[in-house]
């Protein structure tokens, strides 16, 4: 649980301890060092845009699906004030997350007739698909963050350089928030990529970043799209975008399935529990394996994560066959303690018997091969 925040008596101004003064910092020139989405759509990309039930043409913002039953969340003041004023006990890990270090060779020498998962951390995947290698939410910076000297910083390394990287073929991205769209992994990779698969208007982030328009690939909810032997998808979720105070929903935000070789893989991105998931197991699934939200959830927004039982319940509606846990072990991004969302999940998996996967950082899943879940975080601080 996290802590109370700190009491301030009536009428005297509040005083930031110094984890309050760096955030604040972070949000003041996050105002300042604004990176909006301000390009003018083309004409197909204006088109694609008014036929989306998503896009508000009054307000120029995307929208979730009506949901009724969305818990309320609280005000943008309450939150903040909480980040800015309140303390965090265990969110960070005081010992070192253990990481599996892996080489190209050991990637080359996997078997090109399967389909493989290599986790990064946080909801960073690499995936060979039969060969061919994808990339999943990539972010290989040391902070999910506007800043390379401040907000939130990675608790290990990734298991391979971003130098080592194979060739890949596709790259999927869920939504631009920092922790999932990352500036220098794309500075880096833009000319290394084949094609990046998108949500709407997340292209035109990619442009600001020198990516080629004619590699972006811009799907709404349920648009398909095929390349390298995979059929792709991109879903419904319940959550929302922006990388600064004033563009929020300005482009929109996916789940996704992939499908390759006969095997299919689900990908939740970030979302709060929402019918849709029922939705996305009736007209995609079953799913060999389903990468669920597992992390950064709080009751002070519970319509935008969720938390490990609805994580559960998300992964039976979609038909999932292998529950794998992503968004944690990472970056402190909540205030829950940072082995929380892995031990819960386990636990409620076990209890209600579904394979669960909550792998090492490094670790390599192969889809349809036995594995032996090892809760890995218990042990340490």
């Amino acid at each position: 649980m996290p802590a109370t925040p700190r009491f301030t008596p009536p009428g005297r101004p509040p005083r930031l301890h110094r984890a309050g003064l760096h955030r604040a910092s972070l949000i003041t020139l996050a105002c300042v060092a604004s990176w909006s989405c301000t390009s003018v759509p083309s004409p197909e990309e204006a088109q694609r845009l008014a036929e989306s039930p998503q896009y508000s043409a009054e307000t120029q913002r995307f929208r979730n699906a009506p949901n009724a039953a969305a818990k309320p969340s609280a005000g943008g003041w309450a939150i903040w004030s909480r980040f800015l004023f309140g303390s965090k006990t265990g969110t960070v890990p005081v010992d070192a997350i253990p990481v599996q270090p892996i080489t190209r060779a050991q990637l080359e020498a996997l078997p090109q007739d399967a389909n493989h998962i290599i986790r990064l951390g946080h909801s960073s995947h690499l995936l060979k698909l039969q060969g061919q290698y994808w990339l999943i939410d990539p972010v290989f910076g040391e902070r999910a963050s506007p800043f390379s000297f401040m907000g939130p910083k990675r608790f290990h390394a990734t298991p391979l350089p971003l130098s080592e990287l194979p060739p890949i073929a596709g790259l999927v991205l869920s939504h631009d928030h920092y922790d999932h769209l990352d500036v220098p992994t794309i500075a880096f990779l833009r000319d290394k990529v084949q094609r990046f698969f998108v949500p709407l208007r997340v292209g035109a982030r990619l442009q600001d970043l020198d990516v080629d328009a004619s590699r972006v690939t811009e799907l709404d909810w349920w648009g398909e799209a095929e390349h390298a032997g995979v059929k792709l998808t991109a879903a419904p979720a319940q959550h929302f975008s922006g990388r600064t105070l004033t563009d929020r929903d300005s482009t929109l935000w996916a789940s996704w399935s992939l499908e390759s070789g006969g095997q299919r893989i689900y990908y939740s991105g970030d979302s709060g529990y929402f019918d849709g998931f029922k939705a996305i197991g009736e007209r995609l699934g079953p799913f060999d394996v389903a990468l669920m939200e597992n992390g950064a959830y709080d009751s002070y927004w519970p319509a935008v994560h969720m938390s490990p039982e609805e994580s559960v319940q998300a992964f039976q509606d979609v038909r999932g066959q292998v529950l794998y846990g992503v968004h944690n072990s990472t970056f402190d991004l909540a205030f829950h303690t940072w082995q929380d969302p892995l031990e819960r999940l386990a636990t409620l998996a076990e209890q209600k018997g579904i394979p669960v996967a909550t792998p090492v950082i490094g670790e390599v899943l192969t889809i349809g091969q036995p594995r032996t879940n090892v809760r890995w975080w218990q042990g340490l601080r």
